[in-house]
């Protein structure tokens, strides 16, 4: 009699769920190794953000999808065994397909591009844009959500330089990119979203 409510005593604690707190959600697989050190993601994206990125991978799909691979996060871009970034969003002309192998991209891609938020920003800003000269990314966009802002930088001579401050009211091309005009006011949501 005692082994069938020991039994019974079981099931009682295999059937218990613990109710999980919204505040200790974590997805703490996703990360990035910059110069031998691990930097975490610590929340997912604001709204904000992932619209910015929406609509700028949806104009570069709808003009530059014949050119090249149009690419977004997560997805691993591994420069080296120290390095290994997750852009927000990637381009990888067809000539350089090559480093798209195994699920994951080996080399420098084209053009990445980062859309600042508040926990990543300085990183953005700072050393994986240092990561991105070295490695020899032809041309990297910061785009602030907030400010409504893009600076394009290109390489040149192995360095990055500011080509271009652009607002909501500007057009962006590059000419690592040449089939791409892009409207910026078309990428930024209305500000009262």
């Amino acid at each position: 009699m005692a082994e069938n409510g020991d039994n019974e005593e079981k099931n009682k604690k295999i059937s218990t769920k613990l109710k999980e707190q919204r505040e200790n959600y974590l997805i703490d697989e996703r990360y990035e190794i910059i110069g031998g050190v691990r930097y975490d993601f610590l929340s997912s994206p604001l709204y904000v953000h992932q619209r910015v990125l929406g609509d700028l991978h949806y104009a570069f799909r709808h003009a530059c999808s014949h050119n090249g691979e149009i690419l977004l996060a997560p997805l691993d871009v591994h420069f080296d065994a120290d390095n290994i970034f997750q852009p927000d969003l990637i381009y990888v002309s067809h000539q350089n397909r090559g480093i798209i192998r195994d699920g994951y991209i080996y080399g420098a891609p084209d053009l990445v591009v980062e859309i600042l938020s508040s926990s990543t920003g300085r990183r953005d800003k700072t050393i994986k844009k240092d990561g991105y000269e070295k490695f020899g990314v032809r041309e990297y966009w910061l785009i602030d959500p907030v400010y409504r802002i893009v600076e394009q930088f290109v390489l040149l001579d192995e360095k990055y330089a500011l080509v271009a401050t652009l607002t909501e009211d500007h057009h962006l091309s590059s000419s690592t990119v040449p089939c791409l005009n892009l409207k910026l006011k078309d990428i930024f949501p209305p500000e009262d979203s």
